[in-house]
């Protein structure tokens, strides 16, 4: 996700592949080409805050999919790059049924869809549009776009499967196909952006393709009105954002919690991926060398959505006055790169995860020492909870979280979903929080 990011950014698309053999991984994002470049990187943000949910690759499952309005995401482990068809194709249909005449309705709707296929796969893969029927009281819109990886033909071939099967829901007011090389839909609500190229012509009868261009004063008002809003909105949030991060930064350089993103940087060997040590929900975690020659585990923040500063403040604030032997301590952070940084104690065993189902180059845990580590755990928690001076409820506790020392004693890792427990109270209702299995 951290190379997809800039891509999709300056190309609004990406493919890339990160790794060798079989623990390759193929990733692929776009977005519907009538988005704006803003809209296109927040819909992405959504999509990959969304896929990192799934990872790691669960055993049954080693890929997925996220389909926004706007845009496209896609993991698998093998190349899918040449594949334009798939077993796990989707035909999504509305909940809403068309109350006119159907027969009309639906012939109108697949001529459309028919039209706009054709014009994408001559119009860079890319084609909306709109037909009037009925005298001019029923309208019914369209996309069709094919994804940047599908050459000229095999856009042809997604995209005349997609007719075929999106016919299935022409009873109902709209209806998509979601292929593994082309996205299809139709819709009685018009749901696709003003910008766009201009629509073809039908075959006959009282039906024709709209042209594509605001035509009403009014939509434009609602449309600058919403966009002052938005942008408004972004301004504030950012500019509470530097605020928050500016208090921080402060607080830190006055700290001994501080390193700098070029010391963390080497040390790491610049995020190298021989370096890395897992990936969780918030971020990558590699393994660095300070240049006194101490081991640490360096956290690299994903934070392209907007939760990402309270996240930081949780992280540092919290996790900084906390200090047990079966927890893992944080030693510092960085603020001053591109990216956000924890530096956390190097703890060299790994996770239970790893040792008990991951790892084969270990022995098994004995007993002895699983008692040891189930204690610990259990210590460890009971500080969080009874002991410590705020108490904390870690609400992600899983074996990728309970890392093991040279003596396999446990401490509890990742504290990105704690919750501060107020004294008096002993039950609290919280919304889901963990990891999506």
């Amino acid at each position: 996700m951290d190379i997809v990011t800039p891509l999709i950014a300056r190309q609004r698309y990406a493919a890339v592949v990160n790794g060798t053999g079989t623990a390759s991984v193929y990733a692929f994002g776009e977005c519907m080409k009538d988005l704006s470049p803003n809209d296109c990187n927040l819909c992405f943000a959504q999509c990959k805050t969304q896929v990192l949910k799934c990872l790691p690759f669960q055993l049954a499952t080693r890929g997925g999919r996220v389909f926004y309005d706007g845009c496209y995401l896609r993991y698998d482990d093998y190349d899918f790059f040449n594949e334009s068809l798939s077993s796990q194709d989707r035909t999504v249909c509305g909940s809403k049924d068309f109350g006119g005449n159907n027969t009309v309705f639906g012939a109108n709707a697949i001529e459309l869809v028919r039209n706009l296929s054709v014009q994408a796969v001559k119009n860079d893969g890319f084609f909306v549009g709109s037909v009037t029927f009925s005298k001019g009281n029923v309208s019914v819109h369209g996309l069709a776009q094919c994804w940047e990886f599908v050459n000229g033909s095999a856009c042809e071939n997604c995209l005349e499967n997609a007719v075929s099967r999106i016919a299935s829901c022409t009873q109902k007011e709209e209806g998509r196909v979601l292929n593994a090389g082309c996205y299809l839909r139709y819709s009685t609500q018009r749901f696709y952006n003003n910008s766009g190229p201009d629509p073809v012509p039908g075959n006959g009868g009282d039906n024709k393709l709209a042209v594509i261009l605001a035509t009403s004063a009014v939509a434009l008002l609602l449309v600058f009105s919403l966009v002052a809003f938005f942008v408004r909105r972004k301004l504030l949030q950012k500019r509470r954002e530097r605020k928050q991060l500016g208090a921080l930064q402060v607080a830190v350089n006055k700290s001994k919690l501080n390193f700098s993103y070029e010391t963390l940087e080497k040390a790491t060997n610049y995020f190298h991926e021989s370096n890395k040590l897992g990936q969780g929900g918030s971020g990558s975690v590699y393994k660095g060398t300070l240049p006194g020659g101490e081991a640490v585990a360096v956290k690299r923040l994903f934070y392209n959505t907007t939760q990402w500063v309270d996240h930081f403040f949780n992280e540092v604030n919290l996790i900084s006055g906390i200090n047990h032997k079966n927890l893992v301590k944080l030693l510092g952070c960085s603020i001053t790169g591109p990216e956000s940084l924890l530096v956390y104690e190097f703890v060299p065993n790994q996770s239970l995860l790893d040792n008990l189902f991951v790892r084969q180059d270990v022995e098994p845990l004995s007993w002895e020492v699983r008692y040891k580590i189930i204690l610990s755990t259990a210590e460890g928690l009971a500080y969080l909870h009874e002991e410590s001076k705020l108490r904390i409820i870690h609400r992600d506790i899983k074996l990728s979280n309970i890392l093991l020392d040279e003596e396999f004693t446990a401490k509890i890792a990742d504290f990105g979903l704690v919750r501060l427990f107020p004294e008096d109270i002993t039950h609290i209702s919280a919304t889901l929080a963990g990891t999506l299995f």
